[in-house]
């Protein structure tokens, strides 16, 4: 059976037709190799933006300079019935990402998918769009493997380089570049909206939510996919069944330089398990590309937004404030983004930057997370809205928008323990986009008096653990202004309107040294 990644050359005999395929592992090669994609004319999704930075290494005075080029990769397409998005998380090289960009979508959006399929159906064929797709990455790596294979054989065992002959230190170059070219793998999180129903496709350690607004005013953030390392107990049943011991896995944080326990590619570590200490007992291929498939999960009538996430950026809000509400304040931050921006692509990036400066000052503060934080990895965010309201960015609150608080957490530098401060960010009150539409807002138009302003809940749910934290505000931290815009004085300055006192009240209860903090803190 052809894939649809196989180029075939359709001619007739005797009036039968039939296929007769081309070099294919060739054509794999040049496709991984080029500069240009098919998919470069498939029809974008205008309701979803993405953004990314590349891998930090930080020095001891906080620089940070890039390890290795950008490795992360995604797609965001809009089919005749349906969408399809992907976040797809490299190492070693961008090589298998790219390669699944393009094969996955010839997979999945070439006449595979239609609306009269069941979610049975859809489920089978993301499952062989996966396979498919790893075994013709193998394919089109076929013809270097057997170079390299064939190189190793002619090159001396245990003799270094300047001690080889001129001949053998060509050959010792060109199995350098062949390492190159053969090398790596990928993981990915990929989401299929059919029907109005979503799918979730994972494989390895990215991950995905869902962030549903109910109708008494609170978020759900759902965790749809779960990460497949060793810390997850189904995976560990998995393995097990394959006569690898569960207990010295646990132990085992790194498999072949990576934690994931699926990825796709990674020939080093499929092809040659046999020979690693911690999985030569296992009965069969324990590294697996198979995807883990959630869905379908409808969206009619939902409000919210999806996120897709490389492990990159899931990582640096981890390693910055700990695991425990990690979910809950990246919804919170896209919330945030979502009530300022005035474009899905901007929410996005703003999103990205906001996590990546978290990280960078938990490190340069030498706290107690600072030795998580010397580095992190490509971070890429996918924004996917469902009938979620767009911000118009140059409201105020003095210009109709609706103010929403936001829980920000907060420590100083005499404390370990996590406070929350509250602040309100503007929400317009009409006019908002949804979904690339203008259309009437539901909300109370003019801006919340103190006492009037919502409350915003995020509530987390996944398999294995339900927690929920909620942030509110009465609005006083904006002063009351009117309806025109301040004017500067004859200073050149513009009367605040976010009022401190408080925060400078209660700094200076918990800083006093028993002298008057008045005149020494605050605006002078």
């Amino acid at each position: 059976m052809q894939n649809a990644c196989d180029t075939c050359v359709l001619t007739s005999s005797r009036s039968q037709s039939y296929l007769v395929p081309l070099n294919m592992a060739a054509q794999r090669r040049n496709l991984m190799q080029s500069h240009q994609s098919w998919t470069d004319d498939l029809p974008l999704c205008q309701l979803c933006g993405v953004g990314s930075a590349p891998n930090c290494v930080y020095s001891p005075d906080g620089k940070g300079t890039q390890s290795h080029p950008y490795e992360d990769g995604h797609f965001r397409f809009r089919g005749e019935d349906c969408f399809l998005y992907g976040v797809f998380n490299g190492y070693d090289g961008s090589r298998v990402a790219n390669f699944m960009s393009q094969c996955l979508t010839a997979e999945l959006l070439l006449g595979q998918l239609n609306s009269t399929h069941s979610d049975a159906d859809v489920r089978r064929i993301l499952s062989q769009a996966f396979d498919a797709v790893e075994k013709s990455y193998f394919e089109a790596i076929g013809d270097a493997l057997a170079e390299k294979a064939n190189l190793q054989s002619q090159i001396p065992e245990g003799v270094l380089f300047h001690q080889l002959s001129p001949q053998c230190q060509k050959l010792s170059d060109r199995l350098g570049v062949l390492e190159q070219e053969v090398n790596g793998g990928a993981t990915a999180v990929v989401a299929l909206i059919l029907n109005n129903k979503l799918y979730i496709a994972n494989v390895g350690t990215n991950r995905a939510l869902l962030c549903k607004s109910t109708s008494d005013g609170q978020n759900q953030v759902i965790q749809i996919s779960q990460a497949h390392t060793t810390d997850n107990e189904d995976e560990l049943a998995r393995l097990a069944q394959l006569g690898l011991d569960p207990n010295r896995l646990r132990q085992t944080s790194l498999i072949g330089g990576q934690s994931s326990t699926r990825r796709i590619g990674d020939y080093k570590v499929k092809f040659n398990y046999s020979d690693m200490d911690v999985l030569s007992s296992a009965k069969n291929k324990p590294i697996i590309a198979e995807p883990e498939i959630h869905g379908g999960q409808s969206l009619e009538g939902v409000t919210g937004f999806l996120l897709l996430m490389s492990e990159g950026l899931i990582k640096a809000l981890e390693s910055a404030h700990g695991p425990e509400q990690a979910n809950q304040e990246m919804v919170a931050m896209v919330a945030a983004e979502l009530a300022q921006q005035n474009s899905l692509e901007a929410a996005a990036q703003s999103v990205v930057e906001r996590v990546k400066r978290l990280h960078h000052d938990a490190f340069v503060s030498g706290r107690q997370r600072a030795s998580h934080c010397s580095r992190h990895e490509d971070m890429t965010l996918l924004v996917r809205t469902v009938n979620y309201p767009l911000a118009d960015g140059s409201l105020t609150p003095t210009q109709g928008g609706r103010i929403y608080p936001v829980s920000v957490p907060y420590s100083n530098s005499q404390s370990t323990s996590k406070t929350s401060v509250t602040l309100s960010l503007v929400m317009p009150s009409q006019g908002t986009l949804t979904n690339g539409t203008n259309t009437a807002s539901t909300l109370e138009g003019g801006t919340p008096t103190p006492g009037q302003s919502p409350t915003a809940t995020l509530q987390s749910t996944n398999t294995q653990t339900q927690s929920s934290s909620s942030s509110s505000g009465d609005g006083s931290l904006f002063r009351q202004r009117g309806s025109q815009a301040a004017q500067p004085d004859e200073t050149g300055r513009v009367p605040p309107y976010v009022d401190f006192t408080e925060f400078y009240s209660l700094w200076g209860s918990e800083h006093s040294d028993g002298q008057s903090t008045q005149g020494g803190l605050g605006p002078q």
